[in-house]
């Protein structure tokens, strides 16, 4: 049975995104031409924008003011993590007339069953035409390329993907069907993020010494037929799931990793540097 969850963010919603200074460029960033909808924006940014942690691998500060946001990811043609790009899309949709945009807080469920896990994932939930939906471009080569309702229950196909929201205590779940099962994205309380709690947690995800995004690469791109993740750790690895497919994992040289970027992710500019790390040649912060 399902339940619509409805009892958060009726007119409460963060005022610290506000719309964006250039929506024209940022539709253009995204390749969005005609009909301007929810929808449409959701599903042209995934698959248009990269995920990349670039910054916090480099030892840069990840700002969240949007005026940088839109600097970093339009101007610049930069990719980014989750809060970057779920704020960057808040401030989009609030400049097209969807002025109730309210983000939340998530824990990653990926990795070892029963481990703790940071609130370091940002999602929105956006209300439009009186529903509430779930809205997220900011999750890697595996994410949602279109909102899904805001409903537990209910199964929604997009494109051959197949997600859905499910109740887990006092948690919703994100859920994808990968390999004739369900497994959860992430996890969490249907409430509000303050911008304050937003900031902290951008701030141990981006600086803190145990981060993932801080030891290591992670991008990643998501196109309509399949899911691209790269991963530059100790040994680089790309994922690549097809729509209806399972994984395939590829290990890589660290020499081979810019051309892969480049390739198959969008991220240009990379190379390896005099210490043999990875960088991005546009990080002016």
């Amino acid at each position: 049975m399902s339940s619509t969850v409805g009892h958060i963010g009726s007119g409460i919603h963060s005022t610290a995104v506000s719309p964006l200074a250039n929506i024209d460029a940022y539709l253009r960033r995204i390749g969005l031409g005609g009909q301007v909808t929810l929808a449409a924006v959701h599903r042209a940014h995934a698959t248009s924008i990269a995920f990349e942690n670039f910054d916090s691998y480099s030892g840069l500060p990840v700002s969240l003011d949007l005026a940088h946001l839109e600097d970093k990811m339009v101007t610049r043609g930069r990719g980014g993590y989750c809060f970057e790009h779920n704020l960057l899309l808040m401030g989009a949709l609030e400049s097209i007339g969807l002025d109730d945009v309210t983000p939340m807080l998530a824990r990653v469920r990926l990795g070892p069953e029963g481990s703790p896990r940071p609130l370091n994932h940002l999602l929105l939930r956006v209300v439009d035409g009186g529903t509430p939906w779930l809205a997220d471009v900011g999750f890697g080569g595996g994410g949602l390329l279109d909102p899904v309702p805001l409903e537990t229950g209910v199964e929604v196909e997009q494109s051959g993907w197949r997600y859905r929201v499910m109740d887990d205590g006092p948690q919703l779940v994100l859920q994808v069907f990968n390999d004739g099962a369900w497994s959860d994205c992430y996890g969490f309380v249907p409430e509000p993020a303050q911008m304050v709690d937003i900031e902290v947690n951008n701030w141990y995800t981006s600086t803190h010494p145990k981060s993932d995004f801080v030891t290591g690469i992670m991008t990643g791109a998501r196109r309509v037929d399949r899911c691209i993740s790269l991963f530059a750790g100790d040994q680089p690895v790309l994922v690549e799931r097809p729509v209806g497919g399972s994984s395939t994992v590829t290990p890589l040289g660290i020499e081979e990793v810019p051309a892969a970027l480049a390739d198959l992710l969008g991220i240009k500019g990379v190379s390896l540097g005099p210490d043999g790390r990875l960088q991005l040649d546009d990080q002016a912060s």
